[in-house]
């Protein structure tokens, strides 16, 4: 192939690392983008739209226009239902047919996320639409067609009504989970529906699982001062009476929410690539340092070509002796900014690659010829966590460490906080001018001065 010539580069998911790595890509590569929903949705504000229908409008657009219009990639409207690494080819299922199409690549990008509800067997949750054909079947609402973004507006609407009509009785609602999804959901039932009798439950003895003191201590603040009634140290067991009389709710919740875990979503791989361990039971994707896709014993798949990036991936390298000595990759928190992050640094590993088999840098002959490892990213420990539109809390520099990093802003300035990070992020995802002038450089700074980033990238 010569050195003039494009190759295909392949993504796999259109959410926040998928966009981004699709723009990153676009200038040397023909890259196309499947993802089996026809929206970008932004998960991070997705709790606020069941208590407020008319906010989904702003979470949302369609990908086909942006990524093909305003990008100037492809964009397939479809299910990968096999990834082969031999063939360098994905199976895909594309919307309205039955039939599956073959997409051959030179290099792969899988950005596909996971999903939430560790306890439910397809990590079926509201915080993320039902998507995949595997689980649809099996969805608690099945009638809906989460993958047409009329769809998920409808599940959002028929939520906020069943909602409305609990509020109208005044019924107990348990949150079974207080991360800070968990929190998020509950301060934010507690502001838009006040005649709730929400208790929200977890089994450490504390919320916001391992974040600093002082921002846990601040919620449980908040959260007393609304009536939010708290049971730490506390399994959930709901098939046991005994549990229902510990939290309070002798005659059980009349609604349920469950916010603990998450769940990997990677249907489409390869056995020999996904783990039989890890959050939710396991079959998340295997990396190396250099975040290329590698089976059980570390052997790269597909030629070193594939790499998998944000949610997907098994979040590590290695094990806890090796994160003890310093080597390795301790747990990366399944949150956006790590995600992009890891997009950005897999984009290059591409680049380098291409350059070694076709030197295709040009000009830029003094391209690194070895792919760097990746890290865990500072921003990684930054956590944003809601507490109803008026209030909120700001952690930063939290690492694996529990209890690491510092709470640096809250009440009504993190929450504005928050919102700003909202719409110039979506308007970066967006292709917006401002969001990118933004937002380019958060991952593109060629220099690190802090955290566990090299120095130089």
């Amino acid at each position: 192939m010569a050195p003039t010539e494009k190759r295909r580069v392949l993504i796999i998911g259109g959410g926040f690392s998928g966009i981004l790595c699709a723009r990153d890509l676009a200038h040397k590569f023909h890259v196309t983008v499947v993802d089996a929903k026809e929206f970008f949705e932004y998960t991070p504000g997705i709790l606020r739209a069941y208590v407020k229908p008319a906010h989904f409008d702003n979470l949302t657009f369609g990908l086909q226009e942006v990524l093909e219009h305003h990008i100037g990639v492809k964009f397939i409207w479809g299910e990968v239902k096999s990834l082969s690494g031999e063939k360098m080819s994905a199976s895909i299922k594309p919307m309205c047919t039955q039939k599956l199409e073959e997409v051959t690549f030179d290099y792969c990008m899988v950005c596909a996320g996971c999903n939430f509800n560790f306890l439910h067997k397809y990590g079926e949750s509201l915080w993320f639409p039902t998507v995949h054909e595997e689980a649809r079947p099996h969805s608690k609402w099945s009638h809906i067609d989460e993958r047409y973004i009329e769809g998920r507006r409808r599940h959002i609407l028929d939520e906020h009504k069943h909602l409305a009509e609990l509020n109208k009785k005044g019924s107990s609602i348990l949150v079974s989970g207080a991360g800070f999804i968990g929190v998020e959901w509950a301060t934010e039932l507690a502001h838009f529906f006040p005649k709730l009798k929400i208790t929200i439950i977890d089994f450490l003895p504390n919320c916001l699982g391992p974040l600093p003191p002082d921002a846990q201590s601040y919620c449980d603040q908040y959260m007393t001062k609304v009536g939010i009634n708290m049971v730490y140290s506390t399994k959930y067991e709901p098939n046991k009476q005994e549990f229902w009389d510990k939290v309070g709710l002798p005659n059980k919740a009349d609604e349920t929410y469950i916010c603990m875990g998450v769940k990997a979503s990677n249907y489409f791989m390869p056995p020999e690539t996904l783990s039989d361990k890890g959050p939710g039971g396991g079959g998340w994707i295997y990396i190396n340092k250099k975040l290329q896709v590698t089976n059980k014993e570390g052997k790269l798949f597909g030629g070193g070509n594939v790499f998998a990036v944000g949610d997907c991936n098994f979040g590590c390298v290695g094990g806890l002796n090796d994160w003890q000595k310093g080597e390795g990759i301790p747990p990366i928190p399944k949150i956006s900014y790590p995600s992009e992050e890891q997009g950005v640094h897999a984009c290059q590993g591409i680049e380098i690659l291409d350059n070694n088999k076709y030197k295709s840098a040009g000009c830029l002959e003094c391209l690194p010829k070895e792919q760097s490892d990746t890290w865990w990213p500072w921003g990684a420990g930054m956590f944003a966590t809601s507490l109803g539109p008026h209030d909120a809390c700001f952690v930063v520099a939290a690492t694996h460490v529990p209890k690491s990093g510092w709470m640096v802003l809250w009440g009504w300035a993190s929450a504005y906080q928050k919102e700003l990070i909202e719409t110039t992020k979506i308007d970066e995802c967006k292709h917006g001018l401002i969001g990118r002038l933004g937002w380019h450089f958060v991952h593109h700074t060629p220099f690190h001065l802090w955290g566990q980033g090299a120095f130089y990238k």
